[in-house]
């Protein structure tokens, strides 16, 4: 008979264990066939205040427990029984099943009264093959390609009522609305492929009455026992006894994947998962840098699965004891971490299709890629995917890569401070500089707090952010995020100063960053829809703040002035 034991491999240095759940948000919970029929018909037959007629339907897309017994359903809005592209809805609801509040991306209305034709002429297959052609040439697929008929809203900015004359260098994100041109018949193909080492992953819209190309962008969403770890000194792992062999499945954390629990794997210079880790004793790593063309699985080769064994605990507590929230997708799921992806690999990603991560040892600019701020900002991309699911291009692809950068920063405060406790501590031990230990030549890759000293990223909106690549568009988030939690100076000229506070005081007070934290998350699992942008960031944070703290408290005010602060919104006095 095989024995099976979750361990904590003993460290040199003793850390504290880790704390228990916090009581926030509800046991992850199976939604009955009878409870998401009576929110469908309670949506339905609330079609006529929001002007739609009976062609107008929902599908429920994603359900996650929220706090003190409410649930979160994520739900497609559909014309026909056909799904329009980022036109969804949040809803809230309590344990009766009554909705307590409903946050819409809205993208239907252009169809009302209209003969809509939904039947295409294109197959699937056809679509897929339409899009294969327009990516580059590939050998290996990661999964089999998929082809959904979507209504494809064809979007266009217009100028807000008031605005029109505006310069373009005076524009606030408030002054330009996206609104819906026109409306196409498409299919959304995904693709998760390999040109050798690399992943290629692709969404594309494909028309399906002549298979144009009607939009395209890329989804590789990338950052570019004892353990040693190589960022973080001897840190506690937990480890499973099975059989004699001490495996790398935390068997604490996370039920079901690909693992059953949460794993690391060993790639072994290959880009599929490979296998578990395994070691004769519960000591592992050394805590240097992998050596390349070395063993994979000697003491050397083990630090890279120390370093994403620490990170992906501390990712999953801290997201479970601060808001209670269990891993990815609230609902206790387990993922996983391959090591060792390629050979001399810079790079390191989430993948959608596995819903785990690969990371890379690094080669010319970066050492291994698996410091605690990257695994943190991998990691949420799986969080966002789960919930808002931001869409990887323009505005809202900005904003995804922002919420990735603002989980890498919550996950290493919270780790630096031992891993423990109900409430994200004073970040003492952040940089605020995303992915600083792993480089080379000591250049983050990003500055939250200052982005444009990269180079690339703007520090505030502008109209045009919209055609920047996502990890440059993210730069006016991520500022706004680090202004809310520790405040901005009023000295022209500090990386910390910005010129769109004018209400006093000049130098707006942070609210910490577990206020922060909360606020964020909230309005990201509970009120972001797929296609939300900066301005409509701006007034579902204030919500989430005002549900959170009150209508006029100081943590309101403190997100109207830190969106204030990156040319989203009028700043207000504190």
């Amino acid at each position: 008979m095989e024995f099976r034991k979750t361990l904590i491999a003993l460290a040199v240095t003793v850390v504290a264990g880790q704390a228990s759940a916090a009581s926030m948000m509800a046991s992850p919970v199976a939604f009955s066939a009878q409870e998401k029929t009576r929110l469908v018909s309670t949506l339905n037959s609330e079609r006529s205040k929001h002007g739609l007629d009976a062609d107008h339907g929902f599908a429920i897309a994603s359900q996650h427990p929220g706090e003190q017994g409410k649930a979160i359903s994520r739900i497609n809005h559909t014309y026909k029984g056909v799904r329009i592209f980022e036109s969804e809805s949040v809803v809230v609801t309590d344990q009766g099943g009554n909705v307590l509040s409903e946050s819409i991306g809205e993208r239907r209305k252009g169809l009302v009264g209209k003969r809509f034709d939904v039947k295409p002429k294109l197959s699937d297959k056809e679509a897929i093959a339409k899009a294969s052609k327009s990516i580059p040439p590939t050998k290996g697929g990661i999964s089999p390609p998929l082809a959904e008929l979507v209504i494809f809203p064809v979007m266009k900015s217009v100028r807000a009522p008031g605005a029109e004359n505006k310069a373009e260098d005076e524009l606030n994100a408030v002054d330009v609305l996206d609104v819906v041109d026109s409306y196409e018949l498409a299919y959304h193909v995904k693709t998760r492929v390999m040109d050798g080492a690399n992943p290629v992953f692709y969404d594309t819209i494909v028309s399906a009455r002549d298979g144009r190309i009607l939009d395209q962008w890329n989804m590789v969403q990338n950052v570019v026992g004892t353990g040693y770890s190589q960022y973080n000194g001897t840190v506690p792992i937990n480890t499973t006894l099975s059989g004699g062999v001490y495996k790398m499945i935390d068997g604490s954390r996370g039920t079901g994947g690909a693992f059953g629990a949460m794993a690391i794997t060993n790639a072994d210079h290959g880009t599929s998962a490979g296998q578990v880790y395994s070691n004769a004793t519960n000591t592992w790593g050394d805590g240097k840098q992998y050596i390349a063309g070395g063993s994979t699985t000697n003491a050397n080769g083990q630090t890279a699965a120390v370093n994403a064994l620490w990170g992906l605990m501390n990712t999953y507590d801290m997201h479970k004891n601060v808001l209670g929230w269990q891993s990815l997708d609230g609902n206790n799921t387990a993922t996983h971490i391959a090591v060792h992806v390629n050979t001399a690999y810079d790079n390191a990603y989430y993948s959608d299709a596995c819903k785990c991560m690969f990371i890379g040892d690094g080669g010319s600019y970066f050492n291994n890629l698996g410091s605690i701020d990257v695994i943190g900002h991998e990691m949420g991309h799986g969080i966002t995917a789960a919930t808002s699911n931001l869409t990887y291009r323009g505005e809202s692809g900005g904003l995804n890569e922002s919420s990735s950068d603002i989980a890498g920063e919550a996950v290493e405060a919270y780790a630096r401070a031992g891993g423990t406790g109900t409430a994200l501590p004073v970040p003492s031990g952040n940089d605020w500089m995303m992915g600083k230990e792993i480089s080379k030549n000591g250049q983050p890759l990003r500055w939250m707090y200052k982005p444009s000293k990269d180079g690339k990223s703007p520090d505030a909106w502008k109209s045009t952010i919209k055609r920047l690549d996502v990890h440059y568009s993210s730069g006016p988030n991520n500022r706004m995020f680090y202004f809310l939690a520790m405040g901005s100076s009023a000295t022209v000229g500090s990386d910390y100063y910005s010129q769109y506070l004018t209400q006093q005081p000049k130098a707006m007070t942070g609210i910490g960053i577990d206020k922060a934290y909360r606020i964020w998350f909230r309005a990201n699992s509970t009120k972001f829809t797929s296609s939300t942008n900066y301005a409509d960031a701006r007034l579902k944070v204030l919500a989430a703040a005002q549900e959170l703290y009150g209508a006029n408290s100081a943590e309101a005010k403190a997100v109207q002035r830190a969106y204030a602060a990156i040319n989203v919104g009028a700043d207000v006095a504190e």
